[in-house]
């Protein structure tokens, strides 16, 4: 119930009761609606603008989180090109150096990746910057891992030729060298035993009694193995790269044409077959298809005074065996 309001009238030296207008009324009920409205007005402002809801605050937090873990990121990509640098220098300066292949041009290792608008999915967002940033250089690092891996594979390949060229090379000697003091002619000119001429020998004659193991000298496929004029019986021997091998008077070839062999196996053995004054291996090195010197591959298995010696024997001027 409204409490009823008197004022003091002078004139009728009474209390009278205070009567209210209407308009009086709603003004005072629109000012006071106006009034709650704006101070409702401000305390939405600020609430909205000025403080968080529980759910702003914890999303809030989780930005800083990602914003921390990004700075970490950053710091260990930076770790990581910091060895792939060096993976790469080694590369280019060591590894590739060892097998003669050029180094990889720095423009193709430092070169762009991606377009313009390759990171524009990442823009408009409040940690746009530190996205784009990180992503950019995980690219980078990703380009750079697929450049080196087509490197290591490159090096690999050149690794394995070079390991299967070194193995196919001739360099042993093809009979025990034990047995290499029982004599010896050398390549070029010698006189023929039968002929009695002086002849251009393309090999050199190794005397050993007959049954004498004879290895081959290299990795190869055999290209030829029988009989064939006045070597007798023969084996021939396609290493690749440009390098043969040939084995006369053989008295048992063990081998067939086709089949592969690997440094060190015995192809066969010593005899006296073909045109021959006694038992003994006739071998020839042929190198793009022209006739050196066979001494020059005895590298891997006699010693520098081994060499030597039989060196100087070899290049006595005497009678060839064949």
């Amino acid at each position: 119930m409204a409490k009823i309001k008197f004022y003091y009238n002078s004139h009728t030296l009474k209390y009278e009761k205070v009567k209210t207008q209407t308009w009086s009324k709603a003004v005072r009920i629109g000012g006071f609606i106006s009034a709650s409205f704006l101070f409702a007005s401000i305390l939405l402002y600020a609430g909205y603008f000025y403080i968080d809801s529980p759910k702003e605050k914890q999303l809030k937090r989780e930005l800083d989180q990602m914003s921390l873990q990004y700075d970490i990121l950053e710091e260990r990509m930076e770790q990581v090109n910091v060895v792939l640098d060096d993976i790469q220098d080694r590369d280019d300066h060591i590894y590739r150096t060892i097998f003669n292949a050029n180094p990889i041009p720095s423009d193709i290792r430092k070169a762009g990746y991606g377009g313009v608008n390759r990171y524009k999915n990442l823009e408009n967002y409040r940690n746009s910057e530190i996205m784009i940033e990180s992503t950019k250089k995980l690219d980078e690092i990703s380009k750079t891992l697929i450049i080196q891996s087509k490197s290591y594979e490159e090096l690999t390949g050149l690794a394995k030729a070079t390991s299967e060229k070194m193995a196919s090379i001739p360099a042993i000697s093809p009979i025990n060298t034990k047995n290499l003091n029982k004599g010896i002619s050398g390549f070029g000119s010698r006189l023929h035993p039968i002929y009695k001429i002086k002849k251009r020998h393309t090999g050199i004659d190794l005397a050993s009694p007959i049954g004498t193991p004879i290895y081959a000298t290299g990795d190869g496929k055999i290209s030829n193995a029988g009989r064939e004029g006045g070597y007798g019986n023969l084996v021939k021997i396609n290493h690749g790269y440009g390098y043969e091998t040939l084995y006369g008077h053989m008295s048992k070839i063990l081998v067939k044409k086709g089949q592969n062999v690997k440094r060190g196996e015995i192809i066969g053995h010593v005899g006296s077959t073909g045109v021959s004054t006694g038992p003994h291996l006739h071998y020839e090195v042929i190198k793009n298809k022209k006739h050196v010197n066979p001494i020059d591959f005895f590298f891997n298995d006699l010693t520098p005074t081994e060499y030597l010696a039989m060196t100087k024997s070899a290049s006595q001027i005497n009678q060839s065996f064949d």
